[in-house]
């Protein structure tokens, strides 16, 4: 899922130069994608069935390989927006279920040992970035776009046999919302929303932004880097989580991103733009755990699901929102994306200030309590 759903970012420099897609287009292509993700991740909420459907998993590998292999095969904009539409509902329904899986098998055992596995997200990212940096010297988008197809069906046929969640996770006991909680619920949600707008301008545009100043090879390189620091960070959030306060960390890491995302704009250089790449791949799985393990603290009715709408809806928003920047440079995206990335940590600065920590001590305990959220934050498409 790493590889379908973001080997886009480190190829769209390479379908601007040579198969003409302007920067508008190019906004659209991604707008596409996001709109299949939240249907796919709807569609888990609204129908639990299809996320333990062994075949569903398996259909949905398929056309995610399909949809890469057939990128190259039109030069129609529309052609193109409805394959990564297709691409976006089969990446979070593949997401959906290997999450669900995870969780299930794993339940019980610490919670950094699924943050690990999430890693693999990250490790498809980087994955997608090294396809384009071998491909880039010699071949055109064309055949990164087949070899990005090729080494995913080699990962589906690695994953075929995944076993799906045996039973449906069961809702989270206890005390409802208070009117009090639903007030800090409301915070997060808006911090959280404000995350999906700004995280997917910089995960859609940021190689494009490094390579408009930087030698050809920085772009991808900085989206390796990306995925490699992914790879640990929901482990390393996880961990963290156990010994800090949460909506702290949040913030903490809402703060970080945002550093990082500006970095490009305001410094530039080969430097600033790795440093980015760390900054951001460092933080933006580690936000989804944190906020989803939030609001399943608060016990709001349906948390994990209103979040997921909330920042699929905000993932949507944000290449529109910056699509009339674009044609005076990628770089332009990113400083607003950065503003609203702030606007979201102060949202959780919110948050920090009234957190109910309290509740954890009302007839649970903290090993109780990480065990309900864990249970309760199913990553139901979360940043993936």
């Amino acid at each position: 899922m790493g590889v379908g759903r973001f080997v886009y970012t480190p190829i769209l420099p390479l379908m601007h130069t040579q198969a003409g897609l302007s920067a508008g287009a190019g906004a659209n292509l991604a707008t596409a994608n996001y709109a299949g993700y939240l249907v796919g991740a709807l569609a888990g909420i609204l129908a639990p069935v299809l996320v333990r459907s062994r075949a569903v998993l398996r259909a949905c590998l398929l056309l995610l390989t399909g949809t890469l292999a057939a990128m190259p095969l039109t030069h129609s904009t529309a052609g193109w927006s409805l394959l990564r539409l297709a691409a976006g509902v089969a990446s979070a329904l593949v997401f959906v279920i290997a999450a669900g899986s995870l969780l299930d098998h794993l339940r019980g055992h610490p919670p950094q040992l699924s943050g690990w596995a999430f890693g693999g997200v990250g490790g498809g990212i980087a994955l997608s970035g090294v396809l384009v940096l071998v491909v880039r010297p010699v071949a055109d988008w064309r055949t990164a776009w087949w070899a990005a197809a090729v080494v995913t069906a080699l990962l589906a046929a690695a994953s075929w046999n995944l076993r799906p969640e045996r039973t449906p996770v069961a809702a989270v006991g206890g005390i409802g919302a208070s009117p009090r909680t639903h007030r800090w619920f409301g915070a997060l949600f808006v911090s959280y929303t404000l995350e999906g707008v700004g995280y997917i301008i910089a995960g859609t545009f940021l190689v494009a932004a490094v390579g408009q100043g930087s030698p050809g090879w920085v772009g991808s390189g900085a989206w390796v880097l990306v995925g490699l620091a992914a790879v640990p960070s929901a482990a390393l959030w996880a961990r963290l989580g156990r010994r800090w306060s949460r909506p702290g960390l949040l913030l903490t890491a809402l703060v970080v991103q945002a550093a990082g995302i500006a970095l490009p704009a305001l410094v530039g250089g080969t430097a600033a733009a790795l440093g980015s790449a760390v900054l951001f791949g460092v933080t933006f799985i580690g936000v989804s755990t944190l906020a989803l393990a939030v609001g399943a603290h608060l016990r709001f009715p349906r948390s994990v699901a209103l979040l997921t709408a909330g920042y699929s809806v905000g993932q949507i928003l944000g290449p529109l929102i910056v699509a009339p920047l674009l044609d005076h440079g990628y770089q332009r995206a990113l400083l607003p994306a950065a503003l609203v990335v702030l606007t979201a940590a102060a949202a959780a600065g919110v948050l920090r200030i009234g957190f109910p920590h309290y509740m954890v001590a009302s007839g649970h305990t903290d090993l109780d309590q990480r065990r309900e959220s864990t249970k309760d934050a199913r990553p139901t498409g979360t940043s993936p």
